[in-house]
């Protein structure tokens, strides 16, 4: 089978024509990532800058056997180091439960457990499918208005720009991570995520799954006191 080759323009102009249709392209590429970090701005942090605040919310990153994956592990580290050190209340864990063979919530809360934050602390969502639907269902079905948000880095201004869109008074904790072939993917995924990620604050799409509104993060702050 023959395969053509593309051929550039033959003419000066049509060669100039061409190279700035490259070059549009290339910016509008850019453009919803570069909405990211304009977006985000004074909005990203460590756990010791996080601000005192009564929710925070711990986005899933899969599950290795059951057991949080490491890079999940290293969000629900940072969260409990917020609630031992007192800057936190509640922690509201969201992530994939789809099949009842993968329960992203679940293991998320009881890592949490073993690790100091007392389980009437945690409140699971078990729909978060995506970041979009869980800034959204913070929003709508828990009734949360202002949180600190932790994942990784490379998601973390995804997550902040999308719950502020959601309604969310966002301030995002990045944590480590060891950069390795998932921290490589992780990064290039994000800047054909953050298209999805425009769209999303734009349209303002409904999450999956929606459903009744949970008093779960309410009750939680209720045990607090």
């Amino acid at each position: 089978m023959n395969i053509r080759r593309p051929r550039l323009p033959r003419t000066r102009a049509g060669r100039r024509r061409w190279v700035q249709a490259v070059m549009a392209g290339c910016v509008l590429a850019l453009l919803p990532a570069t909405w990211l970090y304009v977006s985000t701005a004074g909005r990203l942090g460590t756990t010791a800058d996080a601000p005192r605040t009564e929710v925070a919310v711990v986005f899933g990153a899969g599950l290795w056997d059951g057991e949080p994956s490491p890079y999940l592990a290293h969000r629900l580290d940072a969260a409990a180091k917020l609630y031992r050190a007192g800057r936190i209340e509640v922690v509201l864990v969201t992530g994939d439960n789809s099949r009842e063979d993968y329960d992203e919530p679940d293991a998320m809360r009881a890592y949490l457990v073993r690790h100091g934050v007392p389980d009437t602390r945690i409140v699971s969502d078990f729909a978060g499918f995506d970041t979009w639907d869980s800034c959204v269902r913070a929003k709508k079905i828990f009734g949360v208005d202002r949180a600190v948000l932790i994942s990784q880095g490379f998601h973390i201004r995804r997550a902040v720009a999308l719950c502020e869109a959601a309604g969310v008074e966002s301030y995002g904790v990045g944590v480590d991570a060891k950069h390795d072939v998932t921290w490589y993917y992780g990064g290039a995924r994000e800047i054909f995520a953050a298209g999805k990620a425009a769209l999303d604050a734009a349209f303002e799409p409904d999450p999956r799954f929606l459903g009744p509104k949970e008093r779960g993060v309410a009750r939680a702050l209720g045990s607090t006191g």
